[in-house]
């Protein structure tokens, strides 16, 4: 499968922990880079992830981030330190004895640290589950880059059908091109008052067809078209390759456009340049 180096996923979590979420986005690169924005938390998942990345993904620039909401302590499972809380009681009583002005707060004795603890949340079970989300919005990411890499491959191989229907209007103007070539060059000569015998001007004409004759790059033209539609069939981490192509593509049709005698030669010429550039851009979100 063909796909893009642009896309964006989004995965919500919802559990007794808390709350999270995973966004992954990415845009074209040469190479594969990641930038991963997690909480101070879970930094001992940064590695783990970027294998992850590694292992799926091959260009691109990648940002990849979580966002944590921890539950908020329920009263029921406050865990009561009594003892802290009768010495803390005793020794408050003791010293209001001392100063008979003063009041005891018994609010202030359950905020002291120790009285009152919320448990621990267990960050190896919450890490667990938030590796599974990780994992579902990574596939749904890669999902997405194969479709829109769907879509360009189809947006590409309407241009090649373009650049084959360019290469046979200019196969089917070469004869007339060369005729009317003949025909100019015979008019000159006899302007000239020139007389040439069949020999000399056969060898004139083969000389001349040699300069106009633009066979070969037909040709590689659409060799080039076979190759970039069997790269697209192959898929996978294809975008250099095309890149690639589009090079020779562009050096086929400079030589046609400079090879042109006919306007409408020059115009197919122009067409090709179009229509390799529209594939160009495309090819550059391809990974």
């Amino acid at each position: 499968m063909t796909y893009s180096m642009t896309a964006f996923a989004r995965k919500d979590v919802r559990a007794d922990w808390g709350n999270a979420s995973w966004e992954i986005r990415s845009v074209n690169q040469r190479y594969l880079e990641t930038y991963l924005r997690l909480p101070e938390s879970f930094r001992g998942l940064d590695p783990v992830l970027r294998d992850k990345l590694r292992a799926k993904l091959n260009r691109g620039k990648v940002e990849v981030q979580l966002r944590f909401e921890a539950a908020a302590a329920d009263a029921n499972t406050l865990a009561y330190n009594g003892a802290l809380a009768d010495m803390l009681m005793a020794r408050a009583s003791e010293l209001a004895a001392k100063a008979p002005q003063s009041q005891i707060n018994v609010l202030d004795v359950l905020r002291w640290p120790g009285v009152m603890n919320a448990p621990e949340a267990d960050l190896d079970a919450i890490s667990e589950d938030l590796l599974a989300a990780f994992d579902e919005t990574l596939k749904d990411f890669i999902d997405a880059r194969g479709r829109e890499g769907s879509n360009l491959k189809t947006l590409i191989e309407t241009r090649l059908d373009g650049v084959l229907g360019e290469v046979a209007k200019v196969r089917e103007q070469m004869p007339q091109v060369l005729a009317w070539q003949r025909e100019r060059l015979l008019n000159r000569f006899e302007e000239a008052k020139v007389e040439l015998d069949p020999a000399r001007l056969e060898q004139e004409m083969v000389m001349l067809a040699s300069r106009v004759d633009v066979a070969e790059e037909l040709d590689r033209l659409e060799s080039h078209v076979k190759e970039t539609r069997s790269i697209l069939k192959k898929g996978g981490a294809i975008g250099r390759r095309l890149d690639f192509m589009m090079q020779e593509f562009n050096r086929e049709a400079n030589t046609l456009g400079s090879k042109s005698i006919n306007a409408d030669i020059t115009a197919s010429s122009v067409e090709l340049k179009v229509l390799i550039e529209q594939m160009r851009e495309q090819i550059q979100n391809i990974e």
